[in-house]
């Protein structure tokens, strides 16, 4: 069920869920290792971490209650090189893995991931009012690959917003 690029463990404070590895990160072996991605800068702009990690230190963030994965394990170039098969199956598989680790939050790095995920049609940045798995919560926000056209300050507003949830700095 897990993939070789998982970081996790049971009772995570947050498990961190993208699309899929970069090619990048798929040949290092590390999360959003792309250079254009700016993950571990928004993550510690937001507070989420106390300094700004480094992909091959991703590992070491599970000992801080942080935990990663993606909802389909094949890297590609772009998220638009999945195919709805893939997003079926990593659908399935992903459920499974939240249902087993319960995560306090699963965290949805990019609207289209918890899409996809939920099988909704649109949701909302932040905490989700309903959550697919019971005693998880559902929490969405921008995907932090240069890519995305949304002005950095308002992808770290959003990202901030996950220590409402927990009431506390990591």
């Amino acid at each position: 069920m897990d993939n070789k690029m998982d970081i996790i463990k049971k009772d995570l404070d947050i498990l961190f869920i993208g699309f899929n590895p970069s090619l990048v990160s798929g040949e290092t072996g590390h999360h959003y290792a792309n250079k254009n991605n700016r993950f571990w800068k928004i993550l510690f702009m937001a507070g989420i971490t106390d300094r700004q990690f480094k992909p091959e230190e991703d590992a070491s963030l599970i000992k801080q209650g942080i935990g990663f994965t993606n909802i389909v394990a094949r890297p590609t170039k772009a998220a638009d090189e999945i195919t709805r098969e893939e997003y079926q199956i990593g659908r399935d598989i992903l459920r499974r893995k939240i249902s087993k680790y319960r995560p306090k939050v699963a965290f949805f790095v990019g609207k289209g991931v918890y899409l996809q995920y939920s099988q909704q049609k649109k949701a909302e940045w932040g905490k989700q009012e309903q959550s697919v798995i019971d005693g998880v919560i559902d929490f969405v926000a921008p995907s932090s690959s240069g890519l995305v056209r949304m002005d950095l300050e308002t992808i770290i507003s959003i990202y901030r917003q996950v220590h409402k949830i927990f009431h506390h700095q990591w």
